[in-house]
């Protein structure tokens, strides 16, 4: 999956709260209610859906009725896209960082002699 600029900020926006990320780490052991989800947390319920709207807008979750209940579960599509990015991203970096430590080298070899 190719991720757009948009869908990239959304995705790392909504990962960048601790939050989030812990409720995405509680959905990993698989599907949950919202109550259950807002327990190891110290916030109001509206505060908890407001976390929830950024996980699904983002595409990191999605929400269905059961019941009384709203059931959450992950989806790991757009998160393995964020990966794809961050690791094609990070092998560039990478060579660019091994080019400016040859040269480097080369520079203090050239000062040795």
């Amino acid at each position: 999956m190719v991720m757009n600029q948009q869908d990239l900020d959304l995705t790392f926006g909504a990962l960048a709260d601790a939050t989030r990320r812990g409720m995405l780490v509680q959905l990993s052991q698989g599907e949950s209610n919202v109550s259950a989800l807002a327990e190891p947390y110290n916030i109001s319920q509206p505060a908890i859906s407001k976390h929830l709207r950024v996980l699904e807008k983002a595409g990191l979750i999605e929400r269905r009725r059961q019941g009384r209940e709203q059931i959450v579960r992950v989806k790991p599509e757009r998160a393995a896209a964020a990966a794809d990015w961050l690791a094609y991203y990070t092998q560039f970096w990478k060579q660019q960082f091994d080019a400016v430590e040859n040269y480097l080298k080369n520079v203090k070899k050239q000062k040795k002699k």
